[in-house]
């Protein structure tokens, strides 16, 4: 299958997934609001989210894909049943894992909350804090069972599923949040509007676990989730694989840990005007970024393996192309047209024109780390196809040393953009530092002609920036007006921002029909 065809099917799952997220925003912007309840809901829902990317979707799918892809496509004479097996020894460790870990968390969950808030808080929504991550911390353990699935269905090139199952978290959370709106009304109490909201992860998370198992066993895996545990030598295998793995996704987890620690020590909604802005920031990111990730793993884990060198160049440069190709318009149109896209998406209701400002401020800066956190999930495969977990653990924690230096240094000076400006700068800073080990290596190199292309990309982009910048004055009117008007303005924006990007882009060589025909090419040619 063509690396376009590939992400095109992870990444337009990926954007219904996010629309579906982006509408979820909106009414739980117009339901909830931006304040102390919000705050305290967000900073819940963090915490399983944290340890989700810890250890099931970061070091868990960097060690266990490229090991159960060998078995399962035969190296060394091995097939499905070997895949099988070590997929159910795995599980047979994972989930007792889990479960102590869940178990851990619900009883020290106020000590948790209060090392994030390092400050006083009255009794009442530290009460209400604590529930709502009690509440939501069991989805660790459920979700992290889905990404089992999700690694084992990719093996086989079924990408859909995993791609498709965010959807169902967000259809649930709609769902919820209509219904309490129309049961419960603008005057009643938003705590416990927001106790209701936070047992709808849970449930989420069960249903989303039933839509994996079904398509796992459509393709004759057939797990068992309560086993003896068998830690055998392939299971240490991949723990000792997954432990650099989970150290280096600590930096990223720990960073957003510490992004909600340094939020809560600002005045106002911090915490949600961040969450706000990154729905945005992370609309792309998703589509092209983890798309792409996904989609190259194996193929590269298969060059490497066949100490094909320039197979795995030509696929890292292609997924950089493609990468860039998509990520630097969206960056360059969510920074110049930040306040009216927040404004049209997320005002009204307990969300106000103050509330738009601030977020639209968080994102403009936000973005400008976009085209390096995309570079990162390019350029983190290449080393994990080398079960090589180590260096990316180097690079996310020089990019996280930044970050805290940044805040403790500008914090009280540049507030919530400050923030958010941290997280830019570490990001870029691990972006340079993967592709400078990956050069020293020998591993790979940008190339000149790809260099040429990424350069009329950003002309393309800054031509297409120039425009919203003039484009956006003229819709002023539409951004805060009724829904057809929103919807006018923001098609407006959009098609302004396709028409010239690509227009120009075309015509001064950014991408073209031959480039357009590689990505979508089915079988990388074989090298002698």
């Amino acid at each position: 299958m063509s690396l376009l065809k590939n992400v095109g099917t992870i990444g337009s799952l990926t954007m219904v997934s996010r629309i579906a997220g982006m509408a979820r925003e909106m009414i739980f912007a117009r339901v909830l609001g931006a304040n102390e309840v919000t705050d305290a809901w967000f900073q819940a829902f963090i915490i399983p989210n944290v340890f989700r990317r810890l250890f099931a979707e970061g070091a868990f799918s960097a060690a266990f894909v490229p090991m159960f892809s060998k078995r399962l496509h035969g190296e060394n004479g091995e097939d499905l049943e070997a895949a099988r097996s070590f997929s159910q020894d795995v599980i047979s460790v994972f989930v007792p894992a889990l479960i102590l870990l869940t178990a851990v968390f619900e009883i020290a969950m106020p000590g948790v909350i209060w090392l994030l808030s390092d400050k006083p808080i009255n009794p009442g929504e530290f009460d209400y804090s604590v529930d709502f991550a009690r509440i939501m911390f069991p989805y660790i353990l459920l979700v992290s069972l889905v990404t089992l699935l999700t690694g084992m269905l990719n093996s086989v090139s079924r990408f859909g599923p995993g791609a498709s199952f965010p959807i169902i978290l967000n259809l649930v959370l709609i769902g919820t949040l209509l219904w309490v709106e129309m049961s419960h009304g603008a005057q009643s109490n938003i705590v416990a509007m927001g106790y209701l909201v936070a047992w709808a992860i849970p449930a989420a998370g069960v249903l989303q676990l039933g839509w994996l198992m079904y398509w796992a066993h459509v393709e004759g895996f057939r797990p068992r989730w309560i086993t003896r545990p068998r830690v055998t030598p392939e299971v240490k295998r991949l723990g000792k694989i997954a432990l650099p793995a989970a150290i280096g996704g600590g930096a990223y987890q720990i960073n957003t840990l510490l992004q909600v620690y340094f939020l809560n020590q600002l005045e106002g909604s911090a915490v949600s005007w961040m969450n706000y802005a990154d729905r945005l920031n992370q609309l792309p990111l998703g589509i092209i970024g983890i798309a792409l990730s996904t989609a190259i793993l194996p193929t590269l884990s298969k060059f490497v393996g066949a100490k094909d060198r320039a197979g795995a160049s030509r696929i890292q440069s292609n997924a950089i192309e493609l990468g860039m190709l998509l990520t630097l318009p969206a960056a360059v149109a969510l920074a110049v047209c930040a306040v009216p896209f927040i404004t049209m998406i997320f005002q009204g209701g307990r969300f106000d024109a103050s509330d738009a400002a601030t977020t639209g401020g968080v994102l403009a800066v936000l973005v400008m780390g976009l085209p390096a956190y995309v570079l990162v999930k390019v350029l983190v495969p290449s080393f994990y196809a080398r079960l090589d977990t180590r260096t990316p653990v180097y690079a996310a924690f020089a990019a996280l040393a930044v970050f805290i230096g940044f805040n403790i240094a500008f914090l009280q000076r540049f507030g919530v953009e400050g923030v958010a400006a941290a997280s830019v700068v570490g990001a870029w800073l691990n972006c340079a530092i993967l592709y400078l080990v990956l050069r020293a290596r020998g591993h790979y190199r940008l190339d000149w002609p790809l260099l040429g292309r990424l350069a009329r990309q950003l002309v393309a982009a800054a031509a297409m920036g120039a425009a919203l910048f003039y484009a956006r004055d003229l819709l002023v009117d539409f951004y805060a007006a009724g829904l057809f008007a929103r919807l006018l303005a923001l098609a407006a924006l959009v098609a302004c921002s396709v028409v010239v990007y690509f227009g120009v882009a075309f015509a001064i060589g950014a991408v073209s029909r031959d480039r357009i025909a590689v990505f979508m090419k089915k079988k990388e040619p074989k090298t002698p």
